[in-house]
């Protein structure tokens, strides 16, 4: 499905797609990002999981209430690095990408914008150092009970699980180590001596960017996608959904969900009611726009 694309937006996402399959294969070669808590009792070891089938979880939404970097930008406002003023603003923002209920072109385009400046002229250390600490303050507690079970349906089951987000990749693996899955693809930002440059590797890992690191991904570990399952709540992820053999609807939008009723595909409802406002735009995206917002902030304390 996510071949349809024009020419140019398919070469940006396989490379983003090839960039994050990548990323993952070299931090995990250089022996990083080691899951911090162990397999469910009886699971199957990591030797025996090797070359089973991989679940692929979406973060936002889907694993976690909200968007995963919005909690981000929170723990910044409480380590006074970001104002409430600035969180409110990037909320507001947030929603009205929600109501809007379509996907448009300069709205992407904003979104990859304020990607490159989240993360521009920062350490990797320095980002993965507050990230750290700050998924124990504020997102630790957002994991969906019901995807929990998922998880460990699938490694009791003998499989693998990654996570793949738009999330910026040393988020994601922060959220895999803590959770103690196998793997994690995300948004690859391009570094130069361990500095980010401002510039992405491809696209953001956004719609038609994780159908491509799904298959680079299985590519590179000789698993059949046909045998592979994900889950996703967003109708922006139909081509992911597409790629792998076991597509599963979790907390879906409307469109998401009308489209996995048509098909039989499982849904899987861990929220407590429906909300008012449907998610048009995946709070990855409106994440995203509110880390430019962010770095804004951050840029402006570091030059007083």
């Amino acid at each position: 499905m996510w071949r349809n694309l024009r020419r140019s937006d398919r070469g940006r996402a396989a490379l983003a797609g090839e960039a994050s399959a990548a990323s993952a294969e070299s931090r995990r070669d250089a022996g990083d990002g080691a899951p911090s808590v162990p397999l469910p009792a009886g699971a199957p070891t990591d030797a025996e999981r090797t070359g089973a089938p991989i679940a692929f979880f979406d973060v936002d939404n889907t694993l976690m209430r909200g968007a995963s970097i919005y909690h981000f930008a929170r723990g910044l406002a409480s380590r006074d690095l970001f104002t409430t003023r600035d969180l409110l603003r990037f909320a507001w923002g947030q929603m009205l990408f929600r109501v809007s209920g379509t996907e448009q072109p300069q709205q992407i385009n904003a979104a990859r914008e304020a990607a490159l400046a989240f993360v521009a002229g920062h350490g990797v250390d320095d980002l993965v150092d507050l990230c750290e600490g700050i998924y124990d303050d504020t997102m630790s507690d957002r994991i969906w009970e019901g995807a929990r079970r998922l998880v460990e349906r699938h490694l009791m089951a003998g499989e693998r699980v990654w996570l793949v987000t738009a999330t910026p990749v040393e988020l994601a693996d922060i959220i895999k180590r803590r959770l103690g899955l196998d793997g994690a693809l995300g948004t690859v930002a391009e570094t130069v001596d361990g500095v980010y440059t401002g510039r992405l590797v491809g696209d953001l890992l956004h719609g038609p960017a994780k159908a491509a690191a799904v298959e680079a991904l299985t590519r590179r570990e000789g698993v059949d996608l046909a045998d592979c399952t994900a889950y996703s709540d967003s109708s922006n992820d139909l081509p992911l959904l597409h790629a792998v053999g076991r597509p599963n609807a979790v907390n879906p939008d409307d469109a998401l969900r009308d489209h996995a009723l048509a098909r039989g595909w499982p849904l899987h409802e861990f929220r407590t009611h429906r909300t008012a406002l449907r998610v048009g735009v995946p709070a990855a995206v409106a994440g995203a726009v509110a880390g430019g917002v962010t770095v804004g902030v951050l840029r402006r304390r570091t030059h007083r």
